[in-house]
């Protein structure tokens, strides 16, 4: 199992989107620019963003991205799930339907009924993972790095991001 790095991308570049005023929007080339990722993939991960009412697209020449909620009601599952969608990690093929006592007539009614265990194992613990990454918001990722990165490397972001991409 593996969330592809645009997971990764979004939730970097949505943290910045927390702290500027309600008229403002951030665009995509300065949230490529400042984490060194390629603009063309990124739009389309704020394309995904969009579509699930994460983010919004603000037209025009100051336009981008800002948030469409507010940051504590934006899981972690909420970005993950936009970005890659909501399928289950593990697909059940029903293997054990072709089994040997699956061949037997008289076994097969039954070996049939039952749920797989394994499948039923498998989708609890994702559902675990799942809660746990509902717990974790927007506002709680901002709040770990306020706490963990110096007050240069915050006061240079805040920075980066009004002064259009420039510092």
């Amino acid at each position: 199992m593996q969330y592809g790095i645009g997971v990764e991308y979004a939730l970097h570049c949505l943290v910045y989107l927390i702290d500027i005023p309600p008229e403002s929007a951030i665009g995509i080339k300065e949230l490529s620019v400042f984490q060194g990722v390629p603009e063309t993939y990124l739009s389309k991960i704020f394309t995904k963003l969009t579509k699930t009412g994460i983010v919004k697209s603000v037209p025009g020449v100051k336009g981008g991205y800002k948030l469409a909620r507010l940051p504590a009601e934006i899981s972690f599952w909420d970005v993950v799930e936009a970005v890659e969608g909501a399928s289950p990690i593990f697909q059940c093929k029903n293997i054990k339907n072709n089994d040997f006592l699956c061949r037997d007539e008289e076994l097969a009614t039954c070996a049939r009924s039952t749920p797989c265990i394994i499948n039923l194992a498998m989708r609890e613990a994702e559902e675990i993972m799942r809660n746990q990454l509902r717990q974790k918001s927007l506002m709680w990722l901002r709040e770990e790095l306020n706490r963990v990165l110096s007050p240069k490397a915050l006061r240079i972001t805040k920075e980066f991001f009004s002064n259009d991409g420039s510092v």
